[in-house]
Parts: structure tokens; C-alpha cells; sequence
């Protein structure tokens, strides 16, 4: 089991920045990938951003890239989602997904982020 606690959504003019935090309750060197999905009203749930726990890799939502920025913090045991030149587009709700070895994933609450025009 991992529980998971994001943190960090706000309301934000366009262009504006945000970080986005998830903390995770075990060690996150013991999962395989951790990673940041959003959904807009009456959309799909989107990857937007994963990190693969060891090496490192990354990989973005076309739409995103260059923007927004993934990273882990592995003492704090958390995942961060580093947003800038923030549109209207990126409005929704992040959820945090960690991705286990063994016990499949897991998802936290969500958080809104909400970027006005």
C-alpha cells in the first residue's frame, strides 16, 4: 500500500507558475515510477508527467514540455511537478500515481489547479 497526499493547486493567471507536491507514506526508492496525471472537465485522465524511480528517466506530455518539470525529493519521500507559462489549457485536477513493483498503483486525492485567462 502507499497513500498518497498532493498539495500545491491554486488558482493561477496565465503565465503564472506553480509547484505541485505528493508525498508518498513509504520509501520511494522502493517504487518503480512515480507520476503527475490531470483530467479537465469532461476529459480522459492524461498522463502529464512520469518519473522512472531508479535512473531517473522522464518522460512529458508533448504539451508540456519544456514547462513543466518532474523531480523527487527520495529523503522527503515526495514527488514534485514544477509548472511554468501555465494556459488555460493546463486547468484540472493533478492526481499523484505511484507505480509499485509488486502491488500495482496508486493514486492520491487530487488537487485543482485552475488557470485563468
Amino acid at each position: 500500500q502507499v497513500q498518497l497526499v498532493e498539495s500545491g493547486g491554486d488558482l493561477v493567471q496565465a503565465g503564472g507558475s506553480l509547484r505541485l507536491s505528493c508525498a508518498a507514506s513509504r520509501n520511494i526508492l522502493s517504487l518503480k515510477r512515480m507520476g503527475w496525471y490531470r483530467q479537465a472537465p469532461g476529459k480522459q485522465r492524461e498522463l502529464v508527467a512520469r518519473v522512472t524511480i531508479i535512473g531517473g528517466s522522464t518522460n512529458y506530455l508533448r504539451s508540456v514540455k519544456g514547462r513543466f518539470t518532474i523531480s523527487t525529493d527520495n529523503a522527503k519521500n515526495t514527488v514534485y511537478l514544477q509548472m511554468n507559462s501555465l494556459s488555460p489549457d493546463d486547468t484540472g485536477v493533478y492526481y499523484c500515481n505511484a507505480d509499485t513493483w509488486q502491488d500495482g498503483d496508486f493514486w492520491g486525492q487530487g488537487t485543482q489547479v485552475t488557470v485563468s485567462s
